[in-house]
């Protein structure tokens, strides 16, 4: 949101720099983002106070050798008026005419300005010259040159009350503060809200001009004005609506400086009509809509227009204002008229009643909407606009009638109009003023200050709350109904230690002493996985929780696949797509895995997250931590170096990163063929510690793969159950003296049945042969005719190392044998060779 200085000082006198102003607002809450500056000192170009002015174009001539061009006579408060040459459209039709009183930006020789005929924006400096043999010295500015705006087709003109001579830097020169407002703070989303904030903060009146405009201009209001049928059929979602009529307005542009606010808080001018809801909007953060009243229709049998509010039917239809035809649910709420809709509530107009430059008679909408659908419309129709933002965070109800007298007088001032002063209004859901108990000594309680109760009280009454003294030593305040976030005392303290200002804090040492620091184990044993699993070369990705339950019955391919009952639906979900909350990482690794392919080669990347479980009996559901992982693509990375392994990952690249991980992790894993749907039957396997499996590791099935729209190439996953890994882990290390004495290495090839592990004979060699056995390496296995059929020879490594002495041959020899014997009783081997 963006507010101009100029603006605000409407409401409130600022004596403060705009510097100390906006840190000021940033420490109270309101953060100000960044401060652009126009035409003051700290602008990109600053308007030189003494070469660009306010002039007054008073007599135009033709240019005696230019068709185009006109010699414009400027009185610009010299001892004399300056000729200068231009070529503005709007000064074409003047030739030849005196006794002008046209005020324009006038600039003088030897200032900056940008280029208006350059593409972005381009500083130059004024020079004196001839133009067609006519010398001009300066110049009558357009928009862009004075960096305005990017418009430069003609000269900017000033309202006819522009001092002339004035520094255009005192006459247009502002600052723009651009807020980034979190939280439901509808009261902030608006100028005035912001300069009740700002008095607060600067013990400063308030003018409240703009809210009580119905003091000078009185209006009756009523449920059944003469000019409309007026019906709010679902008061649930529609607390408030009300209806003004103006009468013979002029559809035409906004004078200048209406045009210049809303170009400076992000607005494009559009029409009067349109620009007065928009700028009522920026002023009070009520949204307003405008109707063409001629074109609303009127219920079967009668005269006048009919404004209903209700729910849409399902499927309903509707082309709104930006050419887009809506399709709505049944829990959206419409504005129709007799014939159908003409606006969705809180989000946006429909086409066909939009006002236009044949429009007469306007009728203005000013209603108060359910935030919560305001909201869900808003995402579920893709359709996010200035009022479904404001209606979002929650607006005063109270405040309709007052931004509708505001605005209707602000037609009739701009537009020509006549205010009927008879206001529709329904107000179904006029709720009492909450009132809180507060005791000012809670502010020592919980800030840790001694705030004066006259300050509490003042705080508190610039804010807008209403206090009494109850005569017990408490406070009796009643909340206003912009303020629908403060419930509890503790929220009024925070209004006091804000304004108070949190830096005006004295500074204090901790009193007592310090609490046991205590490590987070489980948040260690997270980071310590993730930081392996970057060690091994993977990127860390995060993830939606929220999923396309269609992407989860995809790993089911060869199988049934899951039920979209067994998951947990989202009551408001940002879109379809995004309805229920996951059950297992992989398909949103698998679709990041699929859309960074088309820019990447190779794509290994993990993510740490919860998966969410039906719980029985539980409203809420299990979050179990879960780790997954995809790698797919060449093994090693395209450089410069010679002999690069281009080959695609396969299982045991993987593999490699799992045991990486475990042995970083202080664990022993063992690997058991594996069955699961969405992987490739053979290439699976079930990761286990001891007898507890922690996971499964595998290469995606070609079903799978293609159900994921993944290239023809071996795309290889995992995911194992976080918490399990956790709970076995251990983070105290058992250290071992290193041998001084030298080890002893054999090789040790054997013949056994296929269907014997090769894990299961490592075992039981290191088993058998511990102590003195230090490591068992498979570095081979061999299937032919020379260890003959369903045989197959594994060859071992092995590592002889005693603490106390050096081996003899004999020792060696000895436990090889026992080794052997073993063998050949519990798996039938045979010592190959």
């Amino acid at each position: 949101m963006k507010i101009p200085i100029s603006w605000l000082k409407d409401y409130v006198e600022i004596a403060v720099s705009i510097p100390e102003l906006a840190n000021r607002l940033t420490l109270a809450g309101l953060e100000v983002e960044t401060v652009e500056y126009i035409g003051l000192p700290g602008a990109e170009l600053p308007w030189d106070p003494e070469k660009i002015v306010v002039g007054e174009v008073v007599a135009v001539h033709a240019h005696p050798d230019a068709d185009r061009l006109v010699l414009a006579e400027v009185n610009y408060g010299g001892p004399e008026t300056e000729t200068v040459v231009s070529g503005p459209p709007s000064l074409q039709p003047l030739k030849g005419q005196k006794d002008l009183h046209l005020k324009v930006a006038f600039a003088m020789e030897g200032v900056s300005l940008y280029d208006g005929h350059a593409e972005g924006r381009v500083i130059r400096k004024l020079k004196k010259g001839k133009i067609r043999g006519i010398e001009s010295r300066a110049m009558v500015c357009s928009e862009k040159e004075l960096g305005l705006s990017d418009l430069h087709e003609d000269i900017i003109y000033l309202p006819d009350d522009a001092p002339v001579g004035t520094p255009l830097v005192d006459y247009l020169g502002d600052a723009v503060l651009e807020f980034d407002i979190k939280g439901p703070f509808g009261h902030l989303e608006a100028v005035f809200g912001v300069a009740r904030e700002v008095a607060a903060l600067l013990d400063v009146p308030l003018k409240r001009d703009v809210v009580d405009v119905l003091a000078c201009h009185p209006a009756k209001l009523t449920s059944t004005p003469d000019f409309l049928t007026l019906e709010i059929a679902d008061p649930d979602l529609c607390p408030r609506y009300s209806a003004a009529l103006i009468q013979g307005v002029e559809v035409k542009p906004s004078p200048l400086w209406m045009q210049l606010r809303l170009k400076r808080a992000g607005m494009r001018p559009i029409n009067n009509i349109v620009d007065i809801t928009n700028y009522v909007m920026l002023e009070l953060g009520q949204p307003l809509h405008a109707f063409d009243y001629h074109v609303l229709r009127s219920k079967p049998g009668e005269e006048r227009p009919a404004i209903v509010v209700r729910r849409a039917a399902a499927g309903e239809q509707m082309r709104t204002l930006d050419g887009e035809l809506r399709t709505f649910d049944g829990e959206m709420l419409l504005i129709t008229d007799g014939g159908g809709p003409v606006a969705i509530a809180g989000v946006m107009g429909g086409l066909d009643s939009e006002v236009t430059p044949a429009t007469v008679d306007v009728l203005l909408e000013s209603a108060n909407f359910h935030f919560l659908n305001v909201r869900r419309t808003s995402r579920l129709l893709n359709l996010m606009t200035d009022a479904s933002q404001r209606f979002g965070r929650r607006v005063d109800p109270d405040l309709a009638v007052k931004a509708s007298a505001r605005a209707a007088w602000l037609m009739a001032e701009l537009a020509g109009g006549t205010v009927v002063p008879l206001i529709g209004d329904l107000y179904p859901g006029r709720q009492p003023r909450p009132t809180i108990t507060f005791d000012p000594a809670d502010t020592r309680r919980i800030l840790g200050i001694d705030v004066p109760r006259e300050e509490v009280v003042r705080i508190l009454t610039s804010l807008e709350f209403e206090v009494e003294e109850t005569g017990d030593g408490t406070l009796h305040v009643t909340v206003p109904n912009h303020r629908q976030d403060a419930t509890l005392p503790v929220d009024l303290v925070e209004e006091v230690g804000r304004i108070w200002g949190y830096d005006a804090f004295p500074k204090t040492l901790l009193r007592d002493e310090l609490p046991p620091q205590r490590t987070n184990v489980r948040l260690k044993g997270v980071e310590r996985v993730r930081d392996l699993m970057a060690g091994c070369g993977l990127d860390e990705v995060i993830t939606y929780s929220m999923v396309d339950v269609e992407d989860e019955g995809s790993l089911w391919a060869q199988s049934a696949p899951a039920a979209p009952a067994a998951h947990l639906r989202i009551i408001n979900p940002l879109s379809a797509e995004r309805a229920y909350l996951r059950q297992t990482l992989l398909p949103a690794l698998l679709r990041t895995a699929q859309e960074n392919l088309r820019f990447l080669d190779r794509v290994p990347v993990f993510e740490v997250g919860s998966i969410y479980l039906p719980a029985e009996g539980q409203t809420l559901p299990s979050e179990p931590l879960r780790l997954g992982a995809v790698m797919t693509g060449p093994r090693e990375g395209r450089s410069w170096l010679k002999g690069q392994d281009r080959a695609f990952v396969d299982f045991y690249d993987l593999k490699g990163v799992v045991e990486a991980l475990m042995e970083g992790m202080g664990l022993d894993v063992t690997y058991v063929p594996g069955d699961h749907p969405a992987f490739h039957p053979g290439r699976c396997a079930q990761v286990r510690v001891g007898e507890t499996a922690i996971g499964t590791l595998g290469e995606i099935h070609p079903v799978v793969r293609e159900a994921f729209d993944l290239p023809d190439q071996p795309v290889c996953a995992l995911e194992f159950d976080l918490d399990q890994i956790l709970a076995l882990w251990n983070t105290d290390k058992t250290l071992a003296p290193i041998s001084s004495h030298p080890p002893v290495y054999e090789d040790l090839a054997l013949i056994v049945d296929e269907d014997v592990s090769a894990v299961g004979v490592r075992d039981m060699i290191q088993q058998t042969g511990a102590p003195l056995v230090r490591s068992v390496l498979l570095f081979d296995v061999y299937r032919g005719e020379q260890v003959g059929a369903a045989k197959k020879s594994l060859a071992y490594r092995l590592t002889y190392q005693a603490d106390d002495r050096t081996l003899t041959d004999q020792e060696v020899s000895k436990l090889r044998g026992k080794i052997v014997r073993r063998l050949e009783r519990e798996v039938g081997a045979v010592l190959r060779g």
